[in-house]
C-alpha cells in the first residue's frame, strides 16, 4: 500500500504457522526465518537464490539438527543442477545428517552420506 503496511503475514515454517508467532528477524545473521516452500519458489523465480536459507533445518522443523529432509532435498537440487552451495556449507549439511544417523545407530547410512563428501581429502 502507499503507507507500506503489511497486507499478509510473512509464510512462517509449519511448526509456527498456527502458533500466533511473528517472527521477523532470525537470531542468526538478522534473516529472517520463512517456511521451505517459499524458499523454493523462491529459487524458481530466481535460480541464484541462496540454498544456505532453503536447507536451513529450521525452514521444516523445530529442532535445529534435524537435516532429514535438508540433505535430501540438497540431493534433488543438485540433480537438478542446482550446485551454488559453497562447499563448507555442504560439507556441514553431509557431517551434521551422517552424525545425525549415527546417532541412531544407522551407521550404515551414515557411511553413505559421508560417500556425497565433495573433499575427498
Amino acid at each position: 500500500t502507499s503507507e507500506c503496511e503489511k497486507y499478509a503475514c510473512c509464510p512462517l515454517p509449519p511448526y509456527l504457522e498456527d502458533s500466533g508467532c511473528v517472527i521477523e528477524e532470525d537470531d542468526n545473521g538478522g534473516r529472517p526465518l520463512r517456511d521451505v516452500c517459499f524458499h523454493l519458489l523462491k529459487l524458481y523465480s530466481d535460480r541464484s537464490y541462496e540454498l544456505d536459507q532453503l536447507l536451513d533445518p529450521r525452514s521444516v522443523t523445530c529442532d535445529p539438527l534435524d537435516f532429514r529432509l535438508s540433505w535430501h532435498l540438497w540431493e534433488v537440487l543438485r540433480a537438478l543442477n542446482y550446485c551454488h552451495l559453497s562447499q563448507q556449507s555442504w560439507g556441514v549439511l553431509n557431517s551434521s545428517y551422517a552424525g545425525q544417523l549415527e546417532s541412531e545407530g544407522l551407521w550404515e547410512w551414515a557411511v553413505f552420506v559421508m560417500l556425497h563428501e565433495p573433499d575427498t581429502q
